[in-house]
């Protein structure tokens, strides 16, 4: 498989940049390649693709601004340090993505953020509600709350994650090196890069060497395994020279640059697979003739005004069963609501809900995008 039809045909893509690029190694944050960038995410954008901007350089811009000339150890400096460079980071990327005519929304996540389940459909709602709107939001982990993530923490990860998250299509990694290489290219003199491979081959771990800056935490490593965990999902990963003229442009046409890996299972079957095998089923929602009909033959999302009743106890984002009147599986899938409220919006339309719950929520119970029928 060649680039090709990994990145042209790519809707939804995430693009992680990392500290050195951003700080230009440090020296304070780079508005001139930030803007570069966000020229280019501007006219994907404008052509009809969503794009997230997952981005590094808070602590080492807050270094920059508070004089530090190397990476502090204790959690509080960092803390603080991610704190005060927070501040101009979110500026720029506003001021730059704002010159080309797009809106821009700043989004501090964790990894706690995305291990809960509620919490996970909360930001993922909202992401896909801001590209729905057309605006690019700008990630970075939330260093400045969170002691774990900056000790292990890294936005290669977060990256994946990400794409996880929205279903991307693709993550794109911009780092200081063309790609990964055969071995480090600042050591053995004959090595090669490695243009395509599978994500997830563990020769590929072998190839990678340790951090490459004394900026972030990161390294080729964490980025082979940022694509290991991107592929789970159906995202293949390109990793390429931030500094490339045009790179994402390039990338989105087409155009073989830096390393592609592939992943293996398509987007689609893997988040339904994940549905389909999950084991640990907090509920149920009994549905009429007509709901199991809009489901099952028409693909349909799943409206509390066809739920007749509710079992077991449940919240947000859990993964419940969809049955029939004769308690039969007919699907399964991620909940919009907990039970609690399930109990009160049943048989109701979605006109009725703010009355309901003091809120107005999403109009489905189970959408159909997190919905995998039963076999």
């Amino acid at each position: 498989m060649s680039a090709s039809p990994v990145l042209r045909g790519a809707k939804r893509i995430v693009v992680k940049v990392g500290s050195s690029l951003v700080t230009n190694e440090g020296r304070g944050l780079d508005a001139a390649a930030i803007g570069l960038w966000c020229e280019q995410l501007a006219a994907l954008s404008r052509d009809g693709r969503e794009v997230i901007m997952v981005s590094s350089g808070a602590i080492a811009e807050g270094m920059k601004r508070l004089g530090w000339s190397t990476r502090p150890k204790g959690i509080h400096q960092l803390q603080a340090a991610a704190a005060v460079g927070q501040m101009g980071l979110a500026q720029v990327y506003e001021t730059k993505l704002r010159e080309n005519g797009i809106g821009s929304a700043q989004v501090l996540l964790t990894h706690a953020d995305l291990a809960d389940r509620e919490r996970y459909l909360n930001a993922r709602s909202t992401l896909l509600t801001l590209l729905q709107l057309g605006v690019v939001p700008v990630i970075n982990e939330n260093d400045t709350v969170v002691n774990d993530e900056i000790k292990f923490g890294d936005n290669d990860t977060l990256g994946a994650l990400v794409a996880n998250l929205v279903e991307a299509d693709a993550l794109v990694i911009l780092t200081d090196q063309p790609g990964l290489f055969t071995a480090d290219p600042r050591k053995d003199p004959t090595a090669t890069l490695v243009h395509e491979a599978i994500a997830g081959d563990t020769k590929l771990e072998a190839m990678a060497g340790g951090a490459g800056s004394s900026l972030g935490k990161g390294g080729m490593i964490t980025k082979i395994l940022a694509a290991k965990r991107a592929a789970g999902s159906g995202a293949s990963t390109v990793i390429a020279w931030g500094r490339e003229p045009q790179v994402l442009m390039r990338l989105c046409s087409g155009e073989a640059i830096g390393t592609l890996l592939v992943a293996q299972t398509q987007k689609q079957q893997a988040r339904k697979q994940w549905m389909a095998d999950h084991l640990q089923l907090r509920g149920s929602v009994t549905v009429d003739a007509g709901a199991v009909g809009k489901v099952r033959a028409e693909g349909k999302s799943l409206l509390p005004i066809g739920m007749t009743a509710v079992q077991g106890e449940f919240r947000r984002g859990d993964v419940i069963a969809v049955q029939d009147t004769d308690g039969i599986e007919i699907a399964r899938g991620l909940s919009n609501y907990s039970s609690s409220e399930a109990r009160l919006i049943c048989r109701k339309s979605s006109s009725e809900f703010e009355k309901l719950l003091g809120y107005t929520g999403e109009p489905e119970m189970v959408h159909r995008t997190n919905l995998v029928l039963s076999r």
